[in-house]
């Protein structure tokens, strides 16, 4: 990545950089003029292939056209001592690459043995065949990641097992996925994991010894078998199992300072602890049913359930508006700009979006198409052109955390997708995602049939039959207050 400029200073620099116009201090003089420090360095990092056909390094100008040092005249060692390629040079004559992949050999090779383990070979093959080398041996000259590095050249195995046992970081979440992607260890539910992980240490907030049982076998037997049960989960079952117990020791803890006991709970200690929390209480209402039919709690004891309908909606104009900014203007990064599209036109959740791959997506010369439910939505133009750009483009293709991954919208860690919550946070600079999903869902109902709609965008008929019905009582409402309003209105006979 290029360093940002500083502002320039016309005093001290009075000649203007041939290339860019600024001014700033000349580092070098070419056929084209005095060139200043950043586009000196931009050049270096210039490749493609010249209209002489070379292709390399293209540090040259001519015709406003990127060109090759003999065409162009430029005086520029690009030449590494080390592998012969033309390339940004880093150190004693070497590029970046060479550089680097002596720094990852020396990090994964057992100092004991001078060799390396057999499982780190492929790791070590990917770090050096990154294509930003640059941004590799950033990463990996940070002190945390270089010792990461050398303990795990020394481990004894390569395994899960072996990860579990060291201090939880992210960098080694962030190696653990590298060998997954790169086929070292084996894939496995990060989620189900990490859901195992929280709840032992959320067992720890419970008070009274009686209720930890309780909420043990909550745990095993309510969430954790149905996550087993499951081929991969989701953040969104993940997130809202993590609530649900959250929840549920609350309830316990505030029933054990109020010496109440479970099996004596009524109605009345329910409503009070309802009524002095936040609305998040209400989602007691699962561990209840649980607790019920599990005989841990009396029958017959309810939650004041969530009340539906009562979440912003984005409205038509709104969306319209919304829309408009994100096909006609280059603010928004591609990717954004393409998820956008699909809330705002098709009311795709977040976490949807997140998991889409290239195999859910078809780009021709003539033709965009992407499958969210059953169906193969084509995209008419300008809809399309952000998924044209994408697809050229998709972006994390220079480390080595995707070398061959299918996500449309790659996440920064290995081998995984973008983030929902970063995704959210993301698009939440154009518009409110929740507000938007909601709007565009009430006005597609009124479109077409609850059916077709759910088979379409692959929602379950129950949630698009509930914004059916909400849009029909709102339209309802409308023509009730017409009709008054016309019956005020006319003259009394």
């Amino acid at each position: 990545m290029s360093r940002p400029r500083k502002a320039e200073d016309p005093i001290r620099w009075p000649v203007p950089c041939s290339r860019c116009g600024q001014h700033h201090q000349t580092v070098a003089r070419w056929p084209d003029g005095g060139v200043c420090g950043y586009c000196y360095q931009q050049a270096k990092r210039t490749r493609g292939v010249c209209a002489c056909g070379h292709e390399g390094v293209l540090p040259g100008i001519i015709d406003e056209e990127p060109a090759c040092r003999s065409c162009s005249g430029v005086r520029l060692n690009v030449d590494c001592v080390g592998c012969g390629a033309e390339d940004e040079l880093y150190s004693g004559g070497r590029c970046w690459t060479c550089v680097l992949g002596d720094i990852v050999d020396d990090l994964l090779t057992d100092p004991a043995t001078g060799v390396m383990a057999t499982e780190l070979i492929p790791l070590a093959a990917a770090l050096k065949s990154m294509k930003r080398a640059n941004s590799g041996m950033t990463w990996i000259r940070q002190k945390h990641v270089t010792a990461f590095l050398r303990n795990l050249a020394t481990a004894p195995k390569i395994s899960h097992d072996t990860f579990d046992e060291l201090p939880d970081s992210r960098t080694r979440e962030y190696v653990r996925g590298l060998l997954i992607e790169h086929g070292v260890l084996p894939q496995r539910n990060a989620f189900l994991i990490r859901y195992e992980s929280w709840a032992t240490q959320a067992m720890e907030r419970v008070s009274d010894p009686q209720n930890l049982d309780v909420i043990r076998r909550y745990i095993r037997w309510h969430h954790q078998r149905r996550m087993n049960l499951m081929d991969e989960v989701s953040r969104g079952t993940f997130l809202r199992a993590k609530q649900e117990v959250t929840v549920a020791i609350d309830l316990l803890n505030w029933l054990t300072g109020h010496d109440i006991k479970l099996p004596e709970l009524q109605q009345s200690h329910l409503d009070v602890w309802q009524s002095e929390g936040p609305t998040t209480r209400r989602i007691a209402e699962r561990f209840l049913k649980w607790a019920i039919k599990t005989k841990a709690a009396p029958a017959g004891l309810t939650i004041v359930p969530h009340r539906r309908g009562t979440s912003p909606r984005l409205p038509k104009i709104g969306q319209d508006k919304a829309l408009q900014q994100i096909i006609h203007t280059n603010g928004p990064e591609t990717r954004d700009r393409a998820a956008a599209i699909l809330i705002l036109v098709f009311g795709q959740q977040a976490e949807n979006i997140a998991r889409l791959t290239w195999d859910d997506v078809t780009v021709t010369e003539d033709l965009v198409t992407i499958q969210l439910g059953t169906t193969k939505i084509a995209l008419p133009d300008p809809l399309a052109q952000p998924w044209r750009e994408l697809a050229a483009n998709p972006g994390h293709e220079l480390t080595a955390a995707h070398p061959n991954t299918k996500w449309v919208f790659r996440g920064t860690s290995p081998g995984r997708h973008i983030h929902p919550g970063h995704l959210t946070t993301r698009l939440s600079k154009l518009f409110n995602t929740r507000a938007a999903r909601l709007g565009t869902l009430h006005e597609l109902t009124k479109l077409a049939p609850v059916a077709i709609i759910a088979e379409t965008l692959g929602y379950s008929p129950t949630t698009i039959e509930r914004h059916a019905t909400d849009s029909a009582s709102a339209y309802a409402r409308y023509i009730a207050a017409v009709n008054e309003s016309v019956l005020h209105e006319s003259p009394r006979n």
